[in-house]
């Protein structure tokens, strides 16, 4: 007899790959697992197709590394960050006040996912990514004007997704790629 359609367990999603992946070279890079380890290992991952099985070829390794969330915060003035700094996996920026300028063009982002939090109430804040990233918006909630934001047309793969989520009150969001 057959399991309905409704009784099959979730497929996978390509977030659960893609962490899944990060995981084993996190391993690897870190002397946990042998190059042999990670071609069998990638292989199963690629090609599982439930929870249960991804949950075992992942089983052996170290529990993964809590994030930690960085925070930026002013009550008032402005938070400004540019030049060559050091990215934080997760990132809060808290203003009640003041302008928020995030340049990560030439910043060393050493994370394939980078989470940006909003917090602002009022005024502007404008985030220069890499020319390669990806940048996600769907959790970002603005409660007067909209974000603006125009994706590029030529992309690379391989450059960073950077996340942006939280609240804007009354000011307006700003993202552009660099030029280089």
């Amino acid at each position: 007899m057959t399991a309905m359609p409704e009784d099959r367990p979730p497929l996978i999603s390509d977030d659960d790959r893609d962490t899944a992946v990060r995981r084993l070279q996190e391993a690897y890079a870190e002397g946990h697992i042998s190059h042999e380890d990670l071609d069998e290992r990638l292989h199963q991952v690629l090609t599982v197709r439930s929870h249960s099985e991804l949950k075992s070829t992942l089983a052996s390794l170290p529990a993964e590394k809590a994030v930690t969330t960085s925070t930026i915060a002013a009550a008032g003035g402005r938070i400004r960050r540019r030049g060559a700094w050091r990215v934080p996996r997760s990132l809060k920026i808290e203003s009640a006040f003041g302008r928020v300028r995030l340049d990560l063009s030439r910043a060393v982002i050493e994370h394939s996912v980078v989470d940006i939090e909003l917090q602002l109430g009022t005024g502007r804040a404008r985030i220069t990514v890499p020319r390669d990233a990806i940048v996600d918006l769907e959790n970002l909630q603005t409660g007067w004007k909209d974000s603006r934001y125009r994706t590029t047309r030529r992309s690379r793969p391989g450059g960073p997704e950077i996340r942006i989520s939280g609240t804007m009150g009354f000011g307006r969001l700003k993202i552009r790629h660099a030029w280089r």
